[in-house]
């Protein structure tokens, strides 16, 4: 039996914000993108912690910024960060997107929400 891949380059990212928060209505304070299907979710902080649901439920532990200026990878079950290779574009959201974002979703009380 083959390992399932962690990381392909190919891969692009499911869109500029967190799939799931997206969907529901929700909002986020950072965003993570899987290194292995392009899945992006929202960070540990996020109030619904998608990147990390995504990461252990999908079997995908290997997890980049998605981020401006931000580049490392993260593997979910060792906890250890690095360098990886060059991920399929946007290697971030749309510099224009606020963090945390939307913009239009975000409580005023966003701060005391975090995790």
């Amino acid at each position: 039996m083959t390992e399932p891949l962690e990381i392909d380059p190919d891969a692009a990212p499911s869109g500029p914000g967190c799939l799931e928060c997206e969907r529901d209505g929700g909002w986020w304070f950072h965003l993570r993108r899987c290194a292995a299907c392009g899945h992006v979710g929202c960070c540990d902080s996020s109030p619904a912690q998608h990147a990390t649901a995504h990461a252990r439920g999908a079997g995908h532990p290997i997890l980049t910024s998605y981020e401006p200026g931000e580049y490392w990878f993260y593997d979910d079950r060792s906890g250890a960060a690095g360098e990886g290779p060059d991920l399929a574009e946007p290697r971030h959201h749309p510099r224009s997107q606020p963090t945390p974002g939307p913009a239009d979703r975000v409580p005023a009380d966003w701060q005391r929400q975090l995790h």
